[in-house]
């Protein structure tokens, strides 16, 4: 599972659905890998609107990866900085949790992540 798939995922929970503690999920004992990936500089350009820079940089945080700046690049930013745009790459598209937990600040609840896949059913108390 990605980081950038991280930066998209809430808790399915009924009872979360109207808490904002339910975003983002929280990583837990994560296994993380890299992949070598080629640097797609148009889709990371088109990506960075849709992202939740504070969202991202809590995960990039908890994950234990180097801090973020407080606020995003601007698009010009990015193109200029071939290190940013690398970087911002790496975090996005190249790291990748294999094993662990996705935890929901609001209810607790713990979705296990083996070999990069989040489980997401729900026990039907939960639904």
């Amino acid at each position: 599972m990605k980081v950038l798939s991280l930066n998209f995922l809430t808790c399915a929970v009924k009872t979360c659905k109207t808490q904002s503690d339910s975003y983002p999920l929280h990583p837990k004992d994560a296994e993380l890998v890299q992949d070598d990936i080629e640097l797609n500089e148009d889709f990371l350009v088109n990506l960075l609107p849709r992202i939740d820079w504070s969202a991202l940089s809590t995960t990039a945080t908890e994950l234990g990866l180097p801090a973020l700046p407080a606020t995003p690049p601007t698009l010009e930013a990015l193109r200029a900085d071939p290190k940013m745009l690398r970087d911002l790459h790496g975090l996005l598209l190249e790291t990748q949790m294999v094993e662990g937990k996705l935890v929901c600040a609001a209810c607790g609840h713990e979705y296990a992540v083996r070999e990069g896949i989040a489980n997401f059913l729900l026990p039907s108390h939960l639904v």
